[in-house]
């Protein structure tokens, strides 16, 4: 199957798992607020961030390997893959055992992580954290086997299981809230379903690929070898880096403003990342078809599917961006209530964040298919010294949790303007000049349909409901992909992206 059906069938997978879970995340969120206590939410919200940081000590091996199986997977090196397989195996074995007693060396800090908790007790904070402990260290005996899954562009197998999962645990969850209130058994139920996918998943994916099982592994060469951990070295500045930008914020959030307000970004982060997802699958479902475009093609034509997708992602990011800034606040108001809304300057950083981070998601896609590590491994470092000096500074002043997203977006702008000089060298031996004349373009093009957006919503929201917040998306949609048509509908990536559309169309 050629690299743009394969991605067409992750995609599809992708977005009716992501449908089937937002509904189901959403409903649970609503039944958390209204039957759990404000300190809950924020707990469940500071763990999760806390949990992303200790995946720290993966250090970037998955990616590395995974890059390292695009081209034996491209030729079908059964043996090769074995070999890469088993050491891929081996390191993730030994990162679960480093994460497992990081964590548990955190926990006598885990109070002053979080301030005002409230009626949480120690003891429940640290039993609490203790089970999102288990569930990040038991994943690790499992993720590495679906690299190889990945690497053969089958992402759908991994969405499939996780969104059945996912369905499941929320189902189970909503019971326990409903019937019982009890945050323990609301993690219980967590940790234990995501336990039995993990020992199917085992089991599924021993049977999908038995030669794995097999112990006539040969080991890799001291090149190939050298070439996994080089990367690797290389992706552990940009690991921290990353870090220290990307999953800070709900713990400086946590531990200087207080644990509840935590949990109201949290209201806002699901809103955003549930339609970011539905962007995501599309991007990171091309992520192997890259690699294989790498392995096989020029860089001509490597380029050209470059500027394809870079085009698409600046119309997919400025279109939600605008829909965020305009709805994000009135759709939490309708949901949650007045008690549940941030600062609109908070908000407007937070949402530059994403839109900037949406417009260079095809640099780093291609940067990690293409192996280019080494160039940048220092700018996520500087990116995330930049992020935790702003933001705990500012969130000490009358600014509070903007200062927390102003640093956040200052420290993503480094990479917005250094990562296209860097890749375009690397990867296609040009100028990045082409690249941010596309920017500032497609910039000016946002910003101009949300003043036009934001004019018309002082009308439309006036009565403020779910209807009329419908209609204010509606008009939107209108607008902005008009305003798109109009501009770019004779460009050559617009008329590629139709092209690939009507072929899918006339296949099916």
């Amino acid at each position: 199957m050629g690299r743009t059906k394969q991605a067409a069938r992750n995609i599809a997978f992708g977005y009716v798992g992501q449908i089937a879970t937002a509904l189901m995340s959403f409903i649970l969120r609503t039944i958390f607020i209204h039957h759990l206590n404000e300190e809950l939410l924020g707990i469940n919200s500071l763990y999760t961030n806390v949990l992303s940081i200790l995946n720290m000590a993966e250090l970037g091996i998955g990616t590395a390997l995974n890059f390292s199986l695009y081209g034996p997977v491209a030729r079908g090196e059964k043996e090769k893959i074995k070999s890469y397989m088993q050491l891929y195996r081996k390191a993730y074995h030994v990162i679960a055992m480093v994460v497992a007693g990081v964590g548990l060396a955190l926990v006598p800090f885990l109070e002053y992580m979080v301030k005002k908790p409230g009626c949480i007790t120690k003891r429940d904070m640290v039993l609490y954290y203790l089970i999102f402990l288990f569930n990040t260290v038991s994943s690790y005996f499992v993720a590495y086997k679906y690299s190889l899954v990945n690497a053969q562009q089958k992402n759908y197998i991994q969405t499939n299981i996780n969104t059945i999962t996912k369905i499941a645990v929320v189902f189970c969850q909503i019971i326990v809230v409903l019937t019982t209130g009890n945050f323990y058994l609301f993690l219980i139920v967590d940790a234990v379903l995501q336990l039995i996918q993990k020992i199917f998943v085992s089991r599924y994916l021993d049977k999908l690929y038995p030669y794995l099982r097999e112990r006539n592994i040969d080991p890799l060469t001291k090149e190939e070898s050298d070439t996994v951990w080089s990367k690797t070295g290389a992706l552990v500045f940009h690991k921290v880096g990353d870090v220290a930008r990307l999953q800070t914020d709900a713990l400086i959030i946590s531990s200087f403003i207080e644990v509840t307000m935590a949990g109201v970004v949290d209201n806002y982060n699901m809103v955003v990342s549930t339609v970011s997802n539905f962007v995501n699958i599309i991007f990171n479902s091309v992520i192997s078809g890259f690699g294989n475009l790498i392995a096989t093609e020029s860089k001509e034509k490597q380029y050209d599917m470059f500027r394809v997708y870079r085009f698409f992602a600046s119309w997919v990011y400025g279109f939600s961006a605008v829909g965020f800034m305009v709805l994000l606040t009135p759709l939490v108001k309708v949901w949650l209530g007045d008690g549940w809304i941030l600062a609109p300057a908070a908000v407007y950083c937070f949402l530059t964040d994403y839109y900037f981070k949406g417009d260079r998601i095809v640099l780093s896609n291609y940067k990690t298919a293409a192996g280019v590590f080494e160039q940048d491994k220092y700018l996520a470092l500087i990116q995330g010294a930049v992020n935790l000096v702003i933001s705990i500074v500012l969130v000490q002043t009358p600014l509070g949790i903007t200062g927390v997203y102003i640093g956040t977006v200052v420290s993503g702008l480094i990479a917005n303007i250094t990562k296209p000089v860097i890749i375009y060298k690397a990867c296609f031996d040009r100028s990045a000049g082409e690249y941010f004349v596309d920017t500032v373009k497609y910039l000016a093009s946002m910003v101009a349909v949300l003043a036009v957006c934001n004019y018309v919503s002082t009308f439309v929201l006036r009565s403020m409901n779910y209807g009329t917040i419908v209609l204010m998306a509606l008009i939107i949609t209108v607008i902005f992909n008009g305003t798109y048509f109009v501009l770019y509908g004779r460009t050559p990536e617009f008329k590629y992206l139709v092209g690939k559309v009507k072929e899918r169309l006339h296949f099916s």
